[in-house]
């Protein structure tokens, strides 16, 4: 198996010190996470332009022409197919005033990991925030550690658990920090009832996917999945759906109307839900959706690619990669 399942606490760790955690002998062993992360291909990032749509906007048919439809204020996105004058065509005869959107959208170029052959010694995480490390488990940020920027990849060598049951995570030495400013990979058994070659694992508290094949995992990444209201449901799933780009749009009339035009790499396996690429926001690891799985433009294309032979579309009743959602823990808010 590629990862660990487990981690030990330093105090069941021979030569670790709880307070001080792993000796820097063995820090120095293994410095970094082996792992690959996936290459930025701005040819896909940057393949469209996408703008936000402020406030409810009028489609017309033609630059100043007849009104054919209506968008009300909301959660709403688009994207650019020209423009003419004052006009921008968001779809093949479909025109708004462009003073109607906003600037460029700022599109997330972080990227999952592809996971080794050999086990990873330690567990991998992204750090959730800017930071800089504590000294010791349950202190201060120390001004004297390293600026970490937000999804750096570090190893979790060792835990300390403190008087609230949460867990510091040494991350160097004298470097420790809180378990929920880190997400983690954490792989697992293969589900009994998983029957496809390649799928995917879920969970929902670690804001964390895991791909597969077979037994071993072989990518992850962090993602976003639905907000408390909308919370994404666990359980066995498969694709049964697939789209390259899709429109998405709910909640009509409402406060949380949302209207997302060329949602990217799309893989519907619950309903309405869907594993898919995101350029409207770069939160992941933490939930954002309306139940979806929101991951990266990098990430989706290539869970999109990895799984394609898993789905055949010249059988109706095929169903593709297995999606097994779960918790691994209670989400806090």
């Amino acid at each position: 198996m590629t990862a660990v399942f487990a981690q030990q606490p330093c105090g069941e760790i021979e030569g670790c010190t709880v307070g001080i955690g792993l000796t820097p002998e063995a820090l120095a062993a293994y410095p970094e996470p082996n792992v690959n992360p996936l290459v930025i291909d701005d040819s896909v990032l940057y393949d469209r332009l996408y703008r936000r749509l402020n406030g409810g906007v009028t489609i017309h048919d033609a630059p100043g022409g007849n009104v054919i439809n209506t968008l009300g204020p909301g959660f709403s996105f688009i994207t650019v197919n020209s423009t003419q004058g004052d006009w921008t065509e968001i779809d093949r005869g479909q025109w708004v005033p462009t003073s109607t959107l906003t600037e460029d959208v700022l599109i997330s170029r972080f990227a999952g990991v592809q996971l080794p052959d050999e086990p990873l010694p330690y567990p991998m995480a992204w750090t959730m925030r800017h930071l800089r490390p504590s000294s010791v488990p349950g202190g201060e940020e120390d001004q004297s550690n390293p600026f970490l920027y937000r999804y750096t990849r570090v190893n979790l060598y060792t835990f300390v658990v403190a008087d609230d049951g949460t867990r510091w995570y040494q991350i160097a030495e004298n470097q420790w920090v809180h378990q929920f400013d880190v997400a983690k990979i954490t792989p697992i058994e293969r589900p009994a009832d998983v029957d496809t070659n390649k799928w995917v694992s879920v969970d929902l508290y670690e804001q964390t996917l895991i791909a597969y094949e077979g037994e071993e995992p072989v990518f992850a990444t962090l993602i976003s999945s639905g907000l408390k209201e909308w919370s994404t449901n666990e359980g066995m799933f498969h694709v049964y759906l697939r789209f390259p780009r899709t429109t998405m749009s709910g909640a009509a009339q409402q406060s949380d109307f949302y209207f997302l035009q060329e949602v990217p790499w799309t893989m519907y396996f619950d309903g309405d839900i869907a594993l898919h690429g995101t350029y409207w926001h770069d939160g992941f690891g933490y939930r954002h959706s309306h139940g979806c799985v929101n991951m990266s433009i990098t990430d989706s294309k290539w869970v999109y690619d990895w799984s394609a032979d898993e789905f055949d579309y010249t059988i109706p009743e095929d169903t593709g990669m297995a999606v097994y959602v779960y918790s691994s823990g209670t989400y806090d808010s």
